[in-house]
């Protein structure tokens, strides 16, 4: 047989793992190499492809080049994934499989059965067979079709599910009783697909929270809490042939699990992004993914270090921004989705710190969420624990044989308000071991002001900084001697420069003269 990525094997057991990555954001690449910090991050974790999700932009075709170009490069492989939010299935089957002939030959398209693979978002009542006509070649089409649009699955040869969160079946969350649960999409595509491909959806968040400031206004959340963890578990036990994350990039959505820092444009989304990294989900990932493609249904064999995942929301569902949220003005309500205040969904979140422990023996974990503290045992292996949400540090320490094995406070406390003025349910994830900071670029901050109703937010990564507090503006000279004080501490590189700060090259903090903003100073931790 032809093993999924086109190379000759004699194993018909070759599971693959899928990542979507938005290319709408990326036009700002200028070259294979930009492309290429993502394709090495993805390899290490486990990942075997990205499925390239693209409009009808301008720019689509080059950014395409860059991404097959660095796929190879990197031993990686991609396939597109035609999003028919701009695609027409009535009008565009001739050039979607015109766009799959193009890269059909491209050393790094994924190959599923010797056949050029290719899926969509979307897409019900388009032609396959005239996709496959004008693709003049074998294809290996699973598309993200319905089981409720798409009653006879007989043109296609797989479909991705997209609903990898809990809904209420009709793309909100669950109300009124009205459950629809993931694992009950999985049941559904299966009985549906019959012997056929199903590519299981996986994520570990949905938020978002575009308001009038841009055309394609949304305001919802699917709850999510520990769904990482459970529909990796999931994942295990059923075995799905093909599993796509959701996703890697798609900040907006808020389900992003690739860093920060992967080059983008910022279509608004940095008003909850910024400081808000999610490179602890990929840490716990990693060893699923081994354990996935091993065929296992548990990680012992797969943890080779000790390591405490935790994730959380900035503030308490209960927090009133309405007087300056970006939301509060009339938007566009085309899809549906859009909502004035707190998002659609908001009251099915639980106010809890989530916590993973990946552990090679058992220990105690203790949490402290501003005045709750709570001690758990940990198995060898993966556990999954919550405490309730407090205002203030986070604290999280692993303990063995009396002796502590992991011990640390995350960069980002938990506030009673409302960050930068807005409904933010978005998760901070944090690790044990701290992993790097890889914040947003200065492309993606760019509208980070647009919308927004108060002033003294700033378009700067500051988790670095520790404890920002407002203070008298200090001088050059107080600067320098904080600035000493963190190197020696930390080993980083801290300077002062006229009006900013600047941590590791980057510049962190503007000073009053720059604007109407508060004055600041550094209080390391």
């Amino acid at each position: 047989m032809t093993l999924r990525d086109g190379t000759s094997s004699t194993s018909s057991t070759s599971k693959l793992v899928f990542c979507h990555f938005m290319m709408g954001i990326v036009a700002n690449r200028a070259g294979a190499s930009d492309y290429d910090d993502d394709m090495t991050k993805a390899k290490e974790l486990g990942i075997d492809a990205f499925a390239l999700n693209i409009g009808t932009d301008s720019f689509t075709d080059e950014q395409l080049g860059y991404a097959y170009e660095s796929a190879a490069n990197n031993d990686m492989k991609v396939f597109i994934s035609f999003d028919f939010n701009w695609f027409s299935p009535s009008t565009d089957a001739a050039k979607v499989g015109q766009m799959i002939a193009k890269y059909s030959n491209e050393p790094g398209q994924l190959l599923v059965d010797g056949k050029p693979f290719a899926s969509s978002f979307s897409g019900d009542g388009l032609d396959v067979s005239s996709v496959k006509d004008a693709a003049g070649c074998e294809l290996f089409f699973a598309p993200n079709f319905s089981p409720n649009a798409t009653p006879d699955p007989d043109s296609i040869d797989g479909a991705l599910n997209w609903m990898g969160w809990n809904t209420n079946g009709e793309n909100k969350a669950p109300t009124g009783g009205v459950n629809v649960t993931v694992v009950e999409g999985d049941d559904t595509y299966r009985s549906w697909l019959s012997s056929k491909s199903y590519i299981a959806p996986i994520s570990p968040w949905f938020s978002t929270h575009y308001g009038a400031e841009v055309s394609y206004s949304k305001n919802f959340v699917f709850p999510s809490d520990l769904l990482w963890y459970t529909r990796w578990n999931d994942v295990l036990a059923t075995s799905p042939e093909f599993v796509e994350i959701i996703t890697w990039n798609d900040y907006g959505e808020s389900h992003y699990i690739g860093p920060l820092s992967s080059t983008h444009d910022d279509d608004g989304a940095s008003k909850w992004v910024n400081d808000m990294p999610h490179d602890g989900w990929r840490d716990l990932a990693k060893p699923f993914i081994a354990a996935y493609k091993a065929g296992a249904t548990s990680l012992e064999d797969y943890i080779t270090e000790d390591q405490i995942i935790y994730w959380y929301r900035p503030a308490p569902a209960s927090v009133t921004c309405d007087s300056t949220d970006n939301t509060m003005k009339p938007g566009n309500n085309e899809s549906g989705n859009y909502f004035e205040g707190k998002p659609n969904g908001w009251g099915d979140l639980k106010d809890s710190v989530f916590i993973v422990t990946l552990l090679t023996s058992a220990g105690s974990i203790t949490v402290t969420s501003g005045d709750n503290t709570q001690t758990f045992d940990a198995a060898a292996g993966a556990s999954s624990f919550e405490v309730p949400l407090g205002v203030g540090q986070q604290k999280f320490s692993l303990t063995r044989d009396s002796k502590t094995v992991l011990e640390g406070t995350s960069l980002k406390d938990v506030i009673d308000s409302c960050p930068c003025g807005i409904y933010n349910f978005n998760a901070y994830v944090g690790t044990l071991p701290q992993g790097n900071l890889e914040p947003l670029g200065a492309a993606g901050l760019a509208s980070f002001t647009v919308g927004l109703a108060v002033e003294t937010c700033l378009p700067t990564p500051s988790l670095s900084l520790g404890s920002i507090v407002a203070t008298t503006l200090p001088t050059s000279a107080s600067i320098d001697q904080q600035c000493a004080s963190h190197r020696n501490n930390r080993g980083a590189d801290w300077s002062f420069r006229g009006k900013f700060i600047i941590y590791n090259n980057r510049e962190l903090v503007h000073d009053r003269n720059t604007g109407p903003i508060r004055d600041y100073d550094i209080d390391p931790v």
